[in-house]
């Protein structure tokens, strides 16, 4: 009996099928295992080895497996159902088969074991992407390729056999491969590339490789546009940690904001620079990196709440030591001009499990409501005191005690008339 290839689609006249995994257990004790009898055939339905599935069966269950090619025999350790692993290779199918933009099966991997990266084109529509290699089977693929993945490996070979041919001064073997080579792998070769050869000054050098950088860059920022949201994210976290590693981190916020920006993930920008550079000294880390987020936060509500979100993740981190302070870390942050007051009352008034379970998000709201109280009765003493006729030369506030951890009421002095003027825009480059 066959089944959708995607089950998720119940059109019976479906045209991707499969057969239905047959599962047979054999063997007791210690030595039980099941063998996937139609294995083989699954597989070829998929248009991938029949390894590979077996191996995601492996992963996902934690056991052992076995391949036997010339038998047909692909082997799981344990005991194990054929519906179960039938729902598991769904898993498989959604990760490693499926197209990710029309769902379409017609796709190939492509793997790359220089740069250790997996790729995926889809036949049906076009798409060409980079798998999310966190998965403990693309470790597994990348030291297996496919048979059909020819392109990365069949050039590595190559240029290695070309290699050989020079340095054994064989010229034959390059009159027989000659015709052989598509037009674009010649500008491998040194000795044949006469289009290159009609200018060779240091100024047309120059001249050419800018041009091959440029269109190098463009072709890179279409490719980058086109992947998911989750691998640009990836990608731009990579970019970070990477600036934080090598100890540039402090200087680079320009450079963080065009990377998020040419990867269109600004908005979630501040979420990811709490993950690198916040810890349980965050109150300290807000003053040395107020200008990072301030690229990101400055009059943009989105970039806000993900800070918003970020700081819950925090705190799940470093329960112990960040719980208590949620008032005044909120505090710093409204101070240092990262979150708006309406962001915080806006974010307050709901509790959301996004980013943290239900009960932490509760108890850093309940830890949050001294300094959102504040908050709200500082802007109905503000709105109270516009609509008085005449203000006496001291006024009263409330003021938050960020030393007291609690609110407590000030008498202070009224500002100078100079301070009524509009706000002026932030200089960020002058932080």
């Amino acid at each position: 009996m066959s089944v959708n290839v995607n089950r998720s689609v119940s059109d019976q006249f479906y045209r991707y099928k499969m057969p239905r995994l047959i599962a047979k257990v054999e063997g007791k004790g210690n030595g039980i295992k099941t063998v996937i009898v139609n294995m083989v055939d699954v597989a070829k339905a998929l248009n991938r080895p029949p390894t590979y599935p077996t191996k995601y069966f492996g992963c996902e269950l934690g056991a052992q497996t076995q391949f036997d090619a010339k038998n047909d025999r692909y082997i799981v350790n344990g005991s194990h159902e054929a519906n179960k692993l039938q729902d598991m290779l769904d898993g498989f199918i959604r990760k490693f088969v499926l197209c990710p933009e029309c769902e379409n099966p017609e796709t190939d991997l492509h793997v790359n074991p220089k740069k250790q990266t997996i790729g995926n084109s889809c036949k049906a529509c076009g798409y060409r992407g980079m798998l999310d290699t966190r998965h403990k089977l693309c470790t597994f693929i990348l030291k297996n390729p496919p048979e059909n993945d020819s392109g990365s490996v069949k050039k590595e070979k190559e240029k290695k056999n070309r290699k050989k041919d020079k340095e054994n001064g064989s010229s034959t073997g390059d009159a027989v491969n000659h015709g052989d080579i598509d037009a674009p792998e010649a500008v491998d070769r040194e000795d044949e590339d006469d289009d290159w050869a009609e200018e060779t000054t240091e100024e047309a050098q120059r001249r050419r490789m800018e041009e091959i950088s440029e269109h190098a860059k463009n072709l890179t920022l279409t490719e980058d546009l086109e992947k998911t949201l989750e691998e640009r994210v990836n990608m731009f976290y990579n970019f970070v940690k990477q600036k934080k590693e090598n100890g540039t981190i402090d200087s680079a916020d320009k450079e963080i904001l065009a990377e998020a920006e040419r990867l269109d993930v600004k908005a979630m920008g501040p979420l990811i620079l709490s993950e690198l550079l916040f810890d349980e000294n965050i109150r300290d880390q807000i003053k040395k990196y107020k200008r990072h987020f301030l690229r990101f936060c400055h009059n943009n509500k989105k970039a806000q709440k993900y800070l918003l979100g970020g700081f819950e993740c925090l705190v799940k981190l470093h329960q112990t030591q960040l719980l208590p302070r949620v008032p005044i870390v909120l505090k710093d942050l409204y101070d240092a001009d990262l979150l708006e007051e309406d962001v915080i009352l806006a974010w307050a008034e709901k509790v959301s499990k996004k980013y943290v379970s239900k009960e932490l998000a509760k108890e850093i709201h309940a830890k949050a409501a001294p300094f959102v109280k504040w908050l709200k009765e500082a802007e109905e003493e503000s709105e109270g005191s516009d609509e008085e006729d005449g203000e006496e030369d001291e006024n009263v506030e409330v003021v938050y005690s960020s030393s007291a951890r609690e609110l407590k009421v000030e008498t202070v002095k009224q500002e100078t008339p100079d301070n009524n003027k509009e706000e002026e825009d932030i200089d960020i480059d002058a932080i």
